[in-house]
């Protein structure tokens, strides 16, 4: 592999979940890193795992001026990896007849426009450095391969498409300048996110037939952090525009669901 050690990376989210598992193993790696989250306790809390490597902030990721503060924390952007977001389903997201409009905004600007936004941010500063640079952005299965038992989120499966679409298109138009973007698609994994489905006995156990890899489990963090380093380095340089499922088999699975 070659060294990320020295590069410079701004982590929007990196302060629990897929985010902090990543960000020790960049830090580990030997990178400089910023993280956000909307809590100051959380950044609070990831600060004193990361060490000094790490600096960051609270701020709200769907806003302009979170990313752009993130970027301005160093003299030069090497890497963006955006995984922040979250489900809308206590905001009213659902299935789409019982969608309500503040679950719509709620979700869609947690999920996409705060992707926009920060993507912006690292574009212009890449563009201002002439160095190229790397984004990685965080979407779900649940953009492509939709699961409508038990995930039945529609804004959200919207945005997670939306984070792909959004991301072809703009690897296609700046690679030209050494900009590569890509894509990261975990299916069910760990995270405060998931507490719902991960202490649900039927959802666990479809979860057994949709991820059967290792024995057919939710997956952990630090699933997606070997692709996470992956896609970073300077290894894939001649990778962009590509979406990497992370799901233990999901998007290949048809998953059985038991009569009750």
């Amino acid at each position: 592999m070659h060294s990320i050690s020295g590069q410079n990376i701004v982590i929007m989210g990196g302060t629990t979940g897929l985010g902090l598992s990543a960000a020790k193993k960049l830090v580990a790696a030997g990178a400089n890193i910023v993280v956000t989250s909307r809590t100051q306790a959380k950044v609070d809390a990831a600060l004193a795992e990361l060490g000094p490597q790490a600096r960051g902030f609270a701020a709200d990721a769907a806003t302009p001026e979170a990313a752009e503060r993130a970027v301005a924390m160093f003299d030069r952007l090497d890497v963006l990896y955006h995984v922040a977001g979250g489900s809308g389903r206590s905001k009213g997201d659902g299935p789409l007849h019982e969608l309500t409009d503040e679950g719509l905004d709620y979700t869609l600007d947690l999920n996409l426009k705060s992707v926009v936004l920060s993507n912006r941010a690292a574009i212009r500063q890449f563009i201002q450095q002439g160095t190229g640079g790397v984004i990685l952005n965080m979407a779900s299965v649940l953009g492509y391969s939709p699961s409508p038992k038990f995930f039945a989120s529609h804004a959200y499966a919207a945005a997670k498409a939306g984070i792909i679409g959004f991301s072809k298109s703009i690897a296609a138009y700046y690679a030209p300048q050494n900009i590569r973007v890509n894509v990261i698609a975990p299916a069910l994994v760990e995270t405060p996110m998931s507490k719902r489905a991960a202490t649900n006995d039927d959802i666990m156990t479809f979860i057994k037939t949709k991820q059967p890899l290792d024995g057919g489990r939710i997956g952990h963090p630090d699933d997606c952090d070997a692709a996470a380093l992956m896609l970073l380095s300077p290894d894939s340089k001649f990778i962009t525009g590509q979406v990497l499922a992370v799901d233990g088999g999901w998007s290949v699975s048809e998953g059985q669901i038991h009569a009750s």
